[in-house]
């Protein structure tokens, strides 16, 4: 009779203990999917809400973001299309895909992204009216140690900042990391973008003078964060530059978009 203590017998019980232990591993995973999904979508909801200082804690996420239209913009035209469902498109995924994007040269490529996507979803909240009020875009770009994802809102002239927020970095905390802060967040809306037809708008070291002329396009540096201020400066550069959505927002001003 084998002993029960068996080099057979307990890799038997180890590789069933795998068995069972992937398959209840598979299965959760399976069927929490779904509710996931339903939770990145809504947290990506809440973000750009958040960035545009419309979030309202007592208020459904779902209720709020009712008011907001969800747009693709090709970003080689600066036009709307309808080429993609902006309901299944995966902006991210289709920036590491070439055949959906396109390689950054070196001079391009100031926010450290490598490649740009062809299409960008944005986002658009309207008046009674149906005009435009807010313009909620998506960005992206280095700091330090981590891409740092967000969104930066403008008003519905496409140069007065409305709001910013990043939802996803490894900034340091405390440093790079005070990205997160409220009273920096603060400080966004109301700046402008677009001095003399060019991106203007950056961080700059400590606080801004507001008595000086070039206020309106100056944003506070991050103590300590020099790298990361100059990540931030660089990728809303990009984003609101040539490469990016000023296409995209001097069709949208001119009616052409």
């Amino acid at each position: 009779m084998s002993s029960n203590d068996s080099i057979k017998k307990t890799l038997i019980v180890a590789f069933s203990l795998c068995i069972v232990c992937s398959v209840v591993v598979s299965t959760a995973a399976v069927m929490l999917k779904p509710a996931q999904e339903v939770n990145k979508t809504l947290d990506r909801k809440r973000n750009i809400l958040a960035a545009a200082g419309m979030l309202e804690a007592d208020r459904s996420v779902d209720e709020q973001f009712s008011q907001i239209t969800t747009r693709v913009v090709d970003l080689r035209t600066g036009e709307f299309t309808a080429e993609v469902d902006a309901e299944k498109y995966d902006q991210r995924k289709a920036a590491k895909d070439p055949a959906g994007s396109e390689a950054l040269t070196g001079e391009q490529d100031v926010a450290k992204i490598s490649r740009r996507e062809n299409f960008a979803l944005v986002y658009l909240v309207e008046d009674p009216q149906g005009d435009i009020d807010k313009i909620i875009l998506p960005i992206r770009g280095y700091g330090l140690w981590s891409t740092l994802y967000g969104f930066i809102a403008l008003e519905a002239d496409g140069n007065t900042v409305a709001g910013l927020g990043f939802y996803e970095h490894g900034e340091t905390p405390g440093l790079g990391g005070e990205v997160d802060n409220p009273r920096w967040k603060s400080v966004w809306p109301g700046k402008e973008v677009y001095k003399d037809d060019e991106v203007a708008i950056a961080l700059i070291k400590g606080a801004v003078d507001t008595s000086s002329a070039n206020a309106p396009w100056q944003i506070d540096g991050l103590a300590g964060a020099t790298l990361t201020a100059r990540g931030v400066t660089n990728l809303v550069q990009f984003w609101l530059g040539e490469d990016g959505f000023e296409p995209f927002l001097t069709n949208l001003k001119s009616g052409g978009a």
